[in-house]
């Protein structure tokens, strides 16, 4: 009986000890060495991608944010604000959805079919609002002119770019709207333009917020 109660004793024990070794190791140990890894090799990453305008963080690098005018009385949808560049249409998981104003509690796709009437009317609407938008005085754009990211919402509806096309299209409206030259925005616009990852992957992009920055530090020293 007592080599029995002696032999469970040694067993807890060493399960015992076995528990907070692992505990020590999984729960303390590693978790550290791969925050210091991140927080000294990928700061930035490990950080949420920030991006930071006048010592403020002004949003992530990795999700996009809208550029939209103060809702007007009756008004559900706000108006785009014109003098800045705008990013893909967010319709998210639809327009009841809280991430169609890229509140970061849901994304995803709005999981309509090319084919289906809700989707395609969006998309003549959003087309429709393109052309009307970055028509200005000496530059008008043509419906066959728009590209798609214009138009249609990425897969998350959180994407942070636009394609090289649809930047150089919307830079005549907002040189006109900040007072600035064609040649000074598009100018930004190429300076601001990423091409594929190591050359092949992906497609060249434009990330608006950096562009914005940019468009609103080269208003300030007008």
């Amino acid at each position: 009986m007592n080599n029995s109660v002696s032999t469970t004793a040694r067993l807890l024990w060493a399960g015992l000890r076995a528990l907070l070794v692992l505990t020590l190791v999984t729960g303390v140990v590693y978790p550290l060495a791969v925050t210091g890894v991140a927080q000294t090799l990928f700061h930035g990453k490990a950080n949420g991608s920030e991006i930071t305008s006048d010592g403020k963080v002004v949003g992530s690098s990795l999700i996009g944010q809208p550029y939209n005018l103060p809702l007007k009385k009756g008004q559900e949808t706000p108006d785009p604000d014109l003098q800045w560049f705008q990013g893909r249409p967010a319709n998210g998981l639809g327009a009841n959805s809280v991430n169609t104003q890229y509140k970061l509690i849901l994304s995803g796709a709005t999981n309509l079919s090319a084919d289906n009437k809700d989707l395609i009317q969006q998309v003549k609407d959003a087309k429709a609002a393109v052309v009307k938008d970055n028509s200005v005085s000496g530059y008008t754009v043509k419906p066959q002119d728009v590209p798609a990211d214009a138009v249609t919402s990425s897969g998350s509806g959180l994407d942070p770019n636009i394609s090289p096309a649809y930047a150089d299209l919307q830079v005549h409206r907002v040189a006109a709207k900040n007072g600035l030259t064609v040649a000074q925005v598009q100018k930004l616009v190429d300076e601001h333009t990423d091409g594929r990852t190591l050359g092949f992957i992906g497609e060249p992009r434009v990330n608006v917020l950096e562009l914005n920055i940019a468009l609103k530090d080269l208003v300030a020293k007008k």
